[in-house]
């Protein structure tokens, strides 16, 4: 039996890191639980103290196909290479012709530029562009192929 997961990002900026995410994903803010109007109902409920409010923030696929994405606010900063990265699949693989993949990755990491990444690296295979790394506004990794 599968077992339902969620991914979950440990941040400094649960809510940056979010709409970074939203972007890159094509997800949406998850809506508050059922029975609760909002959020801030929920929190209330569970009385969480209003400083805690920003310390996360959840995506979902708006198919409701894939996880969802949780970003947690924790103290210590990012130090290492993520061990784990998500791979933005865009292209449409390495069979389609090579100035179409090349159009669609460019197209994507330019939008994730705009929203916050920062291009880490472009490799190539046999002299064709295969895929792009770049960073998050907290630096972990995605590819973009």
């Amino acid at each position: 039996m599968a077992v339902r997961w969620t991914l979950t990002i440990d941040c400094d900026d649960a809510w940056t890191q979010a709409a970074f995410w939203r972007e890159a994903l094509g997800y949406v803010d998850a809506p508050a639980p059922q029975g609760y109007a909002t959020w801030a109902d929920w929190h209330r409920a569970f009385d969480v103290p209003e400083e805690e409010w920003g310390d996360g923030a959840t995506l979902v696929d708006p198919d409701g196909a894939g996880p969802s994405v949780t970003f947690l606010r924790v103290p210590e900063p990012k130090t290492v290479k993520n061990r784990v990265h998500l791979d933005l699949q865009v292209s449409g693989g390495r069979d389609r012709p090579a100035d179409e993949r090349r159009t669609a990755i460019a197209a994507t990491v330019e939008r994730l530029v705009a929203a916050g990444a920062t291009v880490l690296a472009e490799h190539e295979q046999g002299g064709v562009l295969d895929h792009v790394v770049v960073a998050d506004p907290e630096g972990n990794e995605l590819c973009v192929l």
